[in-house]
């Protein structure tokens, strides 16, 4: 696998993209934004603590806190008040990529075109069966 070259998303710096997906500049700060946060988690009053509150207890932007959880540096079940947001509808979750109501939305729809799919397919079937014969009427005059 080959670097190619890229902009870090955070700093627009130029960088060789390789496993990382951001420069070694911003690599170093989000890991020191990271034991910023998880310093201040793991003490006892703060284990319940919001997203808001974090924030405002260590100066690590929002957008940075949610990152970590959604990757699992912040486990929910240890810190019951840490979320993200849903992909698809900004919903704030502590598991997954979608929201409750949204997974059963996509969940509903492709039931929907299953059931379409096979009802097409049937039909088709029913189709198959049926042949249909013409005939040209002649006329003698």
């Amino acid at each position: 696998m080959m670097a190619e070259l890229a902009n870090c998303p955070r700093c627009h710096g130029l960088f060789m993209k390789g496993s990382a997906s951001v420069c070694q500049n911003c690599l170093k700060q989000e890991e020191r934004d990271f034991q910023t946060v998880y310093a201040f988690m793991r003490k006892k009053q703060n284990r319940t603590a919001n997203v808001m509150e974090i924030v405002e207890g260590t100066g690590v932007d929002e957008v940075t806190i949610r990152g970590f959880v959604k990757v699992k540096r912040l486990h929910p079940a240890q810190f019951p008040e840490v979320t993200y947001d849903c992909e698809k509808c900004g919903a704030q979750i502590r598991d997954g990529r979608l929201c409750e109501s949204c997974t059963n939305e996509i969940q509903d729809g492709v039931r929907k075109q299953e059931e379409l799919e096979q009802l097409g397919e049937r039909n088709r079937k029913d189709d198959m069966g049926r042949v249909t014969y013409y005939s040209a009427k002649q006329d003698n005059d």
